[in-house]
C-alpha cells in the first residue's frame, strides 16, 4: 500500500474551490457578491389600484336572514307618539367632540347655528319605524292632534316630505320667537288652538296685511296670493296696477337706494310671481313652518349618501356595525385600541374631516337609518350570528 493513500481521496468531502469571503484580501469585496443577480420586478401600470378598505366587500355571500325587525326602537320606555317625537329629536345630532374635533371655533358655531335654525319636526314614517303597529300609530296621531298635543303639517313641493309632526308647544315657541308683532303672535296662536286638526286656515280669519306678514315669516303659504310682484312698485292713484305709468315714483328715486328697487322687502313681497294682474282673494292659507327647505335638503342628501354606502356591498346588504363604521367615516372609537393609539400620539381620521360632519352637520347613524327604513328605502333583519343586517330595497 502506498503511503500517500488517505481517506480524503475516497470520501465525499470536497473543499471549496474558492476561498471564503472573509479570507479575501480585497477590501471592496462584498459577502453578497457571489449571489445571483435578479432584475427588479416591474409592476404593470395598467393594473387598477386596490380599492380602499371601506370599499372592499368583506362578505362574499349573502347574510343569514332569520326575520325582519318590526320595531327599530331599543328604548323600552317609548310607549306613545309624543315620547317617540321627543326621542327622535333628541338623538338626531351627535355631540361635538370636546377634543380632536377637527373643526375650528367658526365651524363649530356654524354647525350649532344650523342645527338651531331647523324646525323641530319629524316625519310620520319615522315614528312608524320606531313603534310596532302603524295602524295604532295613525290612530294615536289622530287622537293627539284632536287633543291639541301635536300638530300635523303637510310638506310638499320639490323633495316632498309628506306629513310631518311637531309638538304643539314647539310650534308655539317658534311663533313667539319670530319677528312678528306681539298682537299678531297671540292671534295666530289662538287661531292654531282653535283649529287643532286643520291643515289649512280660513282666509276670512286673517286680514291681507296679517296674512302677508305670516307668509313672509314662513308660517303660511298660499297658491292664490292677493298681491303680486307689481304691487311692490305700484301705489294707489298712480294709474292702473302693473303698467309702466305706475313706475314714475320709483324712477325718481336716487340710484343705488332701496327706494329705486321697490323698498325693503321687495323680493319677499313679490312672492316669485311675475303676473301683472291682481289675483282674486280665493282659497285658504296652508300651514307651513319656517326653514323647512334646508331640512328637506339635508334629509334627501343624507338618505342618498347612506344608500350609496350600502351599494358598495355586493348584494346591497351589510351588517349594521359595518354600515355604521362607513357612515362615521372610520373615526377613532372609544375602545382600548383607540386609547392605546392616542397614548402613542397616533390619531386616525378626525370627525371634522368626514362627510358626516362636513356635509350633514353630525347626523347620527341611528337617526338616518330609522328615517330610511320608515321611508321604505331599507329594511333591517336579524342575522343570528353577527347582529342585525341592513338591506336596500
Amino acid at each position: 500500500m502506498s503511503l500517500k493513500f488517505s481517506a480524503a481521496h475516497s470520501s465525499r468531502i470536497k473543499k471549496p474551490t474558492k476561498p471564503p469571503a472573509f479570507k479575501r484580501h480585497s477590501s471592496s469585496a462584498s459577502p453578497y457578491s457571489s449571489l445571483p443577480r435578479r432584475k427588479p420586478l416591474q409592476r404593470s401600470t395598467t393594473k387598477p389600484e386596490q380599492a380602499d378598505d371601506e370599499d372592499e366587500d368583506l362578505f362574499g355571500d349573502r347574510l343569514d336572514d332569520i326575520g325582519l325587525v318590526k320595531a327599530l326602537a331599543t328604548d323600552l320606555t317609548l310607549r306613545d307618539v309624543a315620547q317617540a317625537i321627543s326621542h327622535i329629536r333628541d338623538k338626531m345630532w351627535s355631540r361635538i367632540p370636546e377634543r380632536r374635533a377637527g373643526m375650528n371655533s367658526t365651524r363649530i358655531a356654524e354647525v350649532l347655528n344650523f342645527r338651531a335654525s331647523l324646525p323641530p319636526i319629524v316625519t310620520v314614517s319615522h315614528v312608524q319605524a320606531l313603534l310596532n303597529s302603524p295602524t295604532a300609530v295613525e290612530r294615536e296621531i289622530a287622537e293627539l292632534t284632536r287633543g291639541g298635543a301635536i300638530r300635523k303639517v303637510v310638506v310638499g313641493g320639490r323633495g316632498s316630505l309628506g306629513e310631518a309632526l311637531i309638538l304643539a308647544r314647539d310650534l308655539d315657541n317658534m311663533v313667539l320667537k319670530s319677528v312678528l308683532d306681539e298682537e299678531l303672535k297671540q292671534k295666530f296662536i289662538t287661531l292654531l288652538h282653535k283649529h287643532p286638526t286643520a291643515l289649512k286656515l280660513p282666509r276670512s280669519q286673517l286680514s291681507d296685511e296679517e296674512a302677508k306678514m305670516l307668509v313672509h315669516a314662513g308660517f303660511l303659504t298660499s297658491s292664490t296670493s292677493p298681491w303680486t310682484a307689481t304691487d311692490v312698485f305700484s301705489r294707489p292713484g298712480d294709474g292702473s296696477r302693473g303698467t309702466m305709468t305706475s313706475l314714475n315714483s320709483i324712477s325718481k328715486a336716487a340710484s343705488g337706494s332701496l327706494a329705486a328697487v321697490g323698498g325693503e322687502g321687495a323680493v319677499h313681497a313679490a312672492g316669485g310671481s311675475g303676473g301683472g294682474v291682481t289675483l282674486p282673494s280665493t282659497g285658504d292659507y296652508t300651514l307651513a313652518l319656517p326653514t323647512t327647505g334646508p331640512f328637506l335638503k339635508l334629509l334627501s342628501s343624507s338618505r342618498a349618501h347612506l344608500l350609496s354606502l350600502l351599494s358598495k356591498s355586493k348584494f346591497r346588504e351589510a351588517p349594521e356595525s359595518l354600515l355604521r363604521q362607513r357612515w362615521d367615516g372610520g373615526i377613532e372609537a372609544n375602545d382600548a385600541a383607540s386609547s392605546a393609539r392616542q397614548n402613542r400620539d397616533e390619531f386616525g381620521v378626525l370627525p371634522g374631516r368626514t362627510r358626516k360632519w362636513k356635509q350633514f352637520y353630525g347626523i347620527t347613524f341611528e337617526w338616518i337609518l330609522e328615517e330610511c327604513c320608515g321611508a321604505g328605502f331599507l329594511e333591517v333583519f336579524n342575522t343570528g350570528s353577527i347582529g342585525r343586517g341592513v338591506r336596500a330595497l
